[in-house]
């Protein structure tokens, strides 16, 4: 399969030459398909809340051959992760269909993906085998969100790692912080509540007055509550509710307008914000993959956008996600995650005993020192994204990407741009021209999102 589908990489990642760019292995999929003269539709439709649709239409061979049910079964968990939805409706060849709906079963391959789509839409995952013909039309959620700058506002960005709070005061940053934390590890409710109620209260003593709150949070927020998000692994299931209700707790209390969105869709805002631009990816490499979309008519459609769990690497013997226990996914490619999984290729030994984060400043240290191992970490991510970057188009329609996070702070970040942009000018120069990449300034990439997630709330009007 290998030999006739897959294409070795013209730019080879140092630390990882066996590097199946999910792209490579799509796009001559469906070039085979299209030569053979045997292609059939397939259409696939993932329903979520309110009957929300999202439909992506392709073609494969009729068969459940090797390829094209390895094509179909990662087609299908990218979109399950970028669009999210309770219930997918097959449209195509039967036999491959049976083979989707078995894996996504609570007993199958993709067991941890069902679970997390019900804990996210409140149903039962399912798979409805039907014909092209009959999967529902697309409808998706059209909210245009943030952009609101007036007023005394209170931004934050909570992250596995550490947390960022802002005050702003029409539009200006007036006070900014950044706290360490260990969220995943917590088993009590309380310790997340006291941590971000004291970051607000912190920020609003650089304000004369607090006219509204917004935040950003790794994790499915729906409803300002926490449906799924590693932040809260460690609650216990009886405390949950508790913990997932966090926001509207604080809401309470402040009495003032409050709005919680995922990272990834506060990332997508603060490039449409600083840029003034629209059809905006945000990609942010932090503690994990964060994601969001706004489209170029400067909505957003209520996508799930979590690429963490995306696949990208189409390698079999990819490293698997500690979560998800699925091989070649995002979080493993644009995160700490990815400097972590790269260290011993890179033969830099550190301390069993060290956290993530401790680990990727003993990197940048060694970056800023001239270490040639640590810059080819920062080289091996920006080939991952480069062929990434093509691949993510077949799914979002976006002509600006907006890149930030830990991992794209100091001299490292600007290898993995660089060395993104030579795979676009050496291996898809049709698509390096349709994309810019930008890069907030130093300042803004560490806490540019808690300012952003601060013009999410719309001021009652009451508020001055």
């Amino acid at each position: 399969m290998k030999s006739v589908i897959a294409q070795s990489p013209a730019v080879i990642a140092p630390l990882d030459p066996g590097f199946e760019p999910a792209f490579l292995f799509n796009r001559n999929y469906l070039r085979s398909v299209r030569s053979s003269g045997k292609g059939v539709p397939l259409v696939l439709g993932l329903e979520r809340e309110c009957g929300l649709v999202s439909r992506f239409e392709t073609q494969v061979r009729p068969t459940a051959d090797a390829a094209t049910v390895r094509y179909v079964e990662r087609v299908v968990k990218f979109l399950l992760w970028s669009r999210g939805g309770w219930k997918l409706h097959f449209g195509g060849p039967p036999a491959i269909g049976e083979i989707i709906r078995r894996a996504y079963s609570p007993r199958g391959a993709r067991k941890f993906d069902c679970a997390m789509m019900a804990l996210a839409y409140g149903k039962k995952f399912e798979v409805s085998l039907t014909t092209a013909g009959k999967v529902p039309a697309a409808r998706d959620m059209e909210v245009a969100a943030g952009g609101h700058l007036k007023g005394c506002r209170i931004g934050f960005d909570l992250g596995a790692s550490d947390y960022k709070v802002s005050a702003v005061i029409d539009d200006e940053a007036v006070f900014t912080e950044e706290t360490p934390w260990d969220p995943k590890n917590q088993a009590n409710p309380e310790y997340h509540y006291h941590h971000i109620s004291a970051a607000l209260h912190r920020a609003a003593a650089h304000l004369p007055r607090v006219d509204a709150i917004g935040g950003s949070s790794a994790g499915i927020i729906v409803d300002n509550e926490i449906r799924v998000a590693s932040l809260l692994r460690s609650i216990p299931k009886k405390l949950f509710p508790t913990a997932a209700a966090v926001f509207k707790r604080i809401a309470r209390e402040w009495k003032v307008p409050l709005v919680v969105m995922n990272d990834g869709d506060v990332t997508a805002l603060a490039g449409a914000l600083s840029l003034g631009r629209r059809g905006m990816l945000g990609l942010a490499m932090g503690s994990s993959e964060a994601a969001g979309f706004m489209d170029k008519r400067g909505r957003i459609l209520g996508w799930l956008n979590e690429l963490a769990f995306a696949p990208v690497d189409y390698n079999p013997n990819a490293p698997a996600d500690e979560w998800s226990g699925d091989g070649g996914v995002g979080a493993l490619y644009f995160s700490q995650q990815a400097v972590n999984k790269l260290l011993p290729a890179a033969k830099i030994k550190l301390p069993k005993s060290m956290g993530l984060p401790e680990r990727l400043v003993e990197v940048q240290q060694l970056m800023a020192a001239g270490d040639e191992r640590a810059a080819q970490i920062y080289q091996t991510i920006g080939v991952y994204l480069g062929y990434t970057i093509p691949h993510y188009l077949n799914f979002y329609d976006y002509g600006d990407m907006l890149i930030l996070g830990r991992v794209t702070t100091g001299g490292g970040g600007d290898i993995v741009l660089e060395k993104a942009r030579e795979v676009l000018r050496r291996e898809f120069p049709e698509i390096a021209g349709k994309i810019t990449m930008h890069v907030p300034d130093e300042k803004s990439r560490r806490v540019g999102q808690a300012v952003a997630a601060a013009s999410l709330p719309k001021l009652r009007k009451t508020n001055r």
